[in-house]
């Protein structure tokens, strides 16, 4: 497991929370935002628990293409080994100068979501249970300049 060592964890919290989220199922991009249901989604694809989770840029910094794509094949190798239905999935941010790929996941309790993001050195990941908002989950430790979010949850309390 790798430690972050992020330079402003808060910053990277309100810009995760403002992030725009995709996933594609057959052929459609049912759109996913931190605070808001997924009704289309959850009606289209019915599961008890959601995930989406990037093996991209772990920690938030910038990597090459080429380490990224091999960091998403060893997490859809890890995916695949755990038996875990999947999406291709999507982040990017509102002007469209940042996108990042990633997956959706169906069905992985929060130590075993937690557990995968870590492995792959993310900072933070969506999670939420079917019927309510999409949460963002920061893996890192919350700050004490951190703003108070309704649906940002931090790892260590």
């Amino acid at each position: 497991m790798r430690e972050l060592q992020v330079v402003n964890a808060a910053e990277l919290a309100l810009a995760y929370a403002a992030a725009e989220y995709a996933v594609a199922l057959d052929g459609d991009a049912l759109p996913l935002r931190v605070g808001r249901p997924a009704d289309d989604l959850e009606a289209y694809w019915p599961a008890a628990r959601y995930l989406f989770v990037s093996a991209w840029n772990p920690a938030s910094q910038p990597h090459s293409d080429s380490a990224n794509q091999a960091a998403d094949e060893r997490l859809v190798a890890r995916i695949q080994a755990a038996g875990v239905q999947r999406h291709a999935a999507w982040a990017q941010d509102s002007a469209g100068q940042w996108r990042e790929p990633g997956w959706l996941l169906a069905d992985l309790d929060d130590g075993a979501a937690d557990a995968l993001a870590r492995e792959f050195g993310q900072a933070g990941v969506l999670v939420w249970r079917r019927g309510e908002p999409v949460r963002l989950r920061m893996l890192i430790a919350r700050p004490q300049d951190a703003v108070a979010s309704e649906h940002t949850d931090w790892a260590d309390g």
